[in-house]
C-alpha cells in the first residue's frame, strides 16, 4: 500500500534537513525547521515528492521511510533505495530517483533555507 504523502513529505524534509550542513558545518535540523524553508523552495520540494510520490509509490512500499529514502537517493548520500531495504524494487527507485538530479540545501544571507 502507498504511503501516505503527507508522511513522505515530512519523511523527505526531514531527512534533508538532518544531512545538510550549514557553514560552520552544523546540521541544519538541530537550528531549523520546515518554517525556515524559504515557501518557494518548499513548492520546489514539494513539487518533486509529488511526482515522484505519484509515479513510483506504489512500489516504494517495502519499507516505512520511502521519503528519506528519496532524498537520500537523488543526492548520492551512503544509503538509500539500494542498499537492501528494497530487494524487489531497489534498483528501479534508486534510477528513477537518481533522474530528478541532485538538491541541495543552504541558508540564505536572509536565513532562510533554500534548495538548489
Amino acid at each position: 500500500m502507498k504511503q501516505d504523502f503527507d508522511k513522505f513529505f515530512s519523511d523527505y524534509v526531514a531527512t534533508a534537513l538532518w544531512s545538510s550542513i550549514d557553514d560552520d558545518g552544523e546540521s541544519l535540523d538541530g537550528l531549523y525547521t520546515i518554517d525556515d524553508i524559504a515557501p518557494e523552495s518548499i513548492d520546489v520540494m514539494r513539487l518533486d515528492c509529488v511526482d515522484f510520490h505519484q509515479s513510483f509509490g506504489d512500489i516504494a512500499t517495502e519499507t516505512d521511510h520511502p521519503g528519506h529514502d528519496f532524498w537520500l537517493t537523488r543526492n548520492g548520500h551512503g544509503a538509500g533505495f539500494w542498499d537492501g531495504d528494497y530487494p524487489q524494487h531497489g534498483d528501479e527507485l534508486t534510477a528513477n530517483s537518481k533522474a530528478y538530479g541532485e538538491s541541495n540545501l543552504y541558508v540564505g544571507d536572509d536565513g532562510l533555507i533554500y534548495c538548489s
